[in-house]
């Protein structure tokens, strides 16, 4: 469990400092350059990633149920997560839907987390999904009083909704059938 939460912390840290520090953050964007920037960033955050994987497989070789979720919440949660995967290729590829929702992959991380905490009721499983849910709750309010930082190489085309949809929806489909149980070693519960 202590590899996990190692893990947490320094992933959200990292994803953490507009929210704590933003003048921080780009006083350090403006001495180093935004390149080097998101080149530390990407490097502690995937340091956390990885801690993260491995420490959940770690903690799932030592079950503490917390909660036994019902066969009812493991359907609500293949609903909930149907948008997931278009909310966040809408981050990337900008049309209508990043426009009505703003934060695309915040709300992703935020549907994705819950959906997983109705159907999952182990103590590591709360661990993670938990802080996930809680960080992105956190995260969406502070982005109220954040300055929105956009990319003027960045444009909005309508056509974008419909790949988001499209593709987002195949890949759920993929996932859910079969990638979910080759990749997390945990089959989605469809009965």
């Amino acid at each position: 469990m202590l590899i996990l939460i190692t893990g947490l912390l320094i992933f959200f840290t990292v994803h953490s400092i507009s929210i704590v520090n933003e003048s921080w953050r780009d006083s350090m964007v403006d001495q180093l350059g935004i390149s080097l920037w998101r080149g530390l960033y990407s490097l502690v955050a995937t340091i956390g990633l990885l801690l993260i994987i491995w420490g959940y497989v770690l903690a799932r070789q030592q079950p503490l149920l917390i909660y036994p979720p019902s066969i009812w919440l493991h359907r609500i949660s293949l609903i909930l997560l149907i948008p997931v995967f278009p909310l966040i290729l809408a981050t990337w590829l900008p049309g209508n839907i990043k426009a009505k929702v703003k934060h695309p992959m915040l709300l992703a991380i935020k549907i994705w987390a819950l959906a997983h905490l109705l159907s999952n009721g182990m103590f590591s499983d709360v661990i993670l999904f938990g802080s996930f849910l809680i960080w992105s709750i956190i995260n969406l309010r502070s982005m109220q009083t954040r300055r929105v930082r956009t990319d003027p190489n960045t444009k909005a085309f309508v056509a974008n909704d419909t790949l988001c949809v499209t593709i987002g929806i195949g890949l759920y489909i993929l996932v859910s059938l079969w990638l979910h149980d080759w990749l997390v070693g945990v089959p989605p519960t469809f009965i």
